[in-house]
C-alpha cells in the first residue's frame, strides 16, 4: 500500500515539475509573415491618452434607484410574441426555475388573476414581454402582489422554445398555458 502511494507521489511530483516548466518558458514565435501593422486599427480605439489634448469630459451618473432603471426599459415589445392560445407540452430543462411570460393584454391579466396562488406557491418569476409604460406595469403588478414581475423582451426564450403565444408557464418539466 505504501509503495502505491509512493508512486503516485512520484508521478505527481513529475507531473507538476513538468506543468510548471511549460507554463513559465517563454513562447517562441513560429512565423512571422509580416503584412501591415494593426496599431493604425487600436490607435481609434485611443488606449493612450494624447498629452496634447485634454481628456473629453465624462458625462455624470446620474444616481437613481431600481424604479428609475426600470422605467428606462420600457416600453418593452416581444416581435414574436403575442396574446393567444399555447399548446401544453413536456420539456426537459432541470433546474429551470418556473417562470411566466405575460403582457399588458386582458387575456393576460385574466390568466394572471386566476393563477397567481399557483404561481405564488411555484415562486414562479413573471416577465412581462409587452408592456408600453410604468403605469401599465404597476397596474400588473397590483394584480398580483407577491410575485415578481420584470420588463423583459421574451423573443429570445420564444426562439428557443419554440414559442408564439403567451400568457405561458414555463417550468422545469412543462410549458403550459
Amino acid at each position: 500500500m505504501n509503495h502505491t502511494v509512493l508512486i503516485a507521489a512520484i508521478g505527481l511530483l513529475s507531473t507538476t515539475t513538468v506543468f510548471a516548466q511549460t507554463v513559465s518558458a517563454p513562447l517562441i514565435v513560429v512565423e512571422d509573415r509580416g503584412g501591415d501593422s494593426a496599431l493604425p486599427y487600436y490607435q481609434s480605439l485611443n488606449p493612450q491618452p494624447d498629452q496634447a489634448t485634454p481628456p473629453a469630459p465624462m458625462p455624470a451618473l446620474r444616481a437613481g434607484n431600481a424604479a428609475d432603471a426600470e422605467a428606462a426599459m420600457l416600453p418593452v415589445r416581444s416581435k414574436q410574441l403575442s396574446p393567444g392560445e399555447v399548446q401544453r407540452r413536456v420539456i426537459r430543462a432541470p433546474g429551470l426555475t418556473a417562470l411566466f411570460l405575460i403582457g399588458d393584454d386582458e387575456r393576460s391579466r385574466a390568466w394572471l388573476r386566476q393563477r397567481q396562488a399557483a404561481l405564488r406557491e411555484l415562486q414562479a418569476v413573471g416577465l412581462v414581454v409587452n408592456v408600453e409604460s410604468m403605469a401599465a406595469l404597476t397596474a400588473l403588478r397590483r394584480l398580483a402582489p407577491g410575485l415578481i414581475l420584470s420588463p423583459a423582451s421574451g423573443d429570445d426564450l420564444a426562439q428557443r422554445l419554440g414559442l408564439r403565444h403567451y400568457p405561458v408557464l414555463i417550468t422545469s418539466t412543462g410549458v403550459d398555458q
